[in-house]
Order: structure tokens, then C-alpha cells, then sequence
């Protein structure tokens, strides 16, 4: 078993790729089958696995998201730390904020167009931190 922090810098809003460091920690971690589990730990971001080829995937989610969950909607109250912070809890709460992915000859056994994203909803840059557990042999 293997238990490893990664931090990631988000620049606002928007997705970050995270795919080339999940892989080098599996990798590092000797498993070569197995589960590897991501947790997220905060409460306006989110973890994606999702499209890796056409960015257009990624600004349709955003623009899905925009409008499901507006910046600014006055029926949210909790906004101390301006108006994207309660949408960006919402946003964490209908996405992921942990996944396990498996593990086959030492590295996560993604489909050909999937990556692992960071999901970062707030507006402000970030740096952002993820518990990575690999397990198995």
C-alpha cells in the first residue's frame, strides 16, 4: 500500500490534468494490480474523469455547469467569500470529490480518452490537495 499527497495549482476556474502525476505515483508505488484511490480534500473543487482529446469537452462542462449553477444566484445566502463561493460548493457536491481507479501492470487502467482531472470551481487560483492510496500487489 501506498499513501502519497500531491498539491496541485489551479489558475481559477477550470480543469487541470493531473493524469501524469497519478500514473508516476502508481508507478512509484510497486502495485501492479490493484485499485488506486484519489480524495480531494476541499469543499470547491472536484475530481473528473473525463474526454482527454477535444478541449471544446471541457469548456462544454464548464458551460453546462455555468448554467446550472450560476455565479451570483440570490437564493444563495452563504456568499462570504464572494458570489462564486457557494455555486463552487455546489458544483464540488454534484461532481466527485473521490474516485477509485484500477491498477493493471503498474499503472491506472484508463480508457484511450479518459484523463483525470482537478475541477477547480472557484474563480481565485488555488493549490489544491489530494490524497492518492494505491493498493493492491
Amino acid at each position: 500500500m501506498s499513501n502519497t499527497q500531491l498539491e496541485v495549482a489551479t489558475r481559477g476556474r477550470g480543469i487541470v490534468d493531473i493524469t501524469a502525476q497519478v500514473q508516476m505515483i502508481v508507478g512509484r508505488s510497486g502495485v501492479k494490480v490493484g485499485l488506486c484511490h484519489l480524495f480531494i480534500h476541499h469543499t470547491s473543487a472536484s475530481l473528473l474523469i473525463t474526454e482527454n482529446a477535444d478541449p471544446e469537452v471541457h469548456r462544454d462542462l464548464e458551460r453546462f455547469m455555468a448554467r446550472l449553477v450560476p455565479d451570483g444566484d440570490p437564493m444563495f445566502k452563504h456568499n462570504d467569500e464572494g458570489p462564486d463561493d457557494m455555486p463552487a460548493h455546489v458544483r464540488a457536491v454534484l461532481t466527485q470529490t473521490s474516485f477509485a481507479v484500477p491498477v493493471q501492470a503498474g499503472r491506472c487502467d484508463l480508457g484511450t480518452w479518459q484523463s483525470i482531472y482537478v475541477w477547480e470551481h472557484r474563480h481565485a487560483a488555488h493549490r489544491r490537495r489530494i490524497t492518492i492510496t494505491v493498493l493492491g500487489n
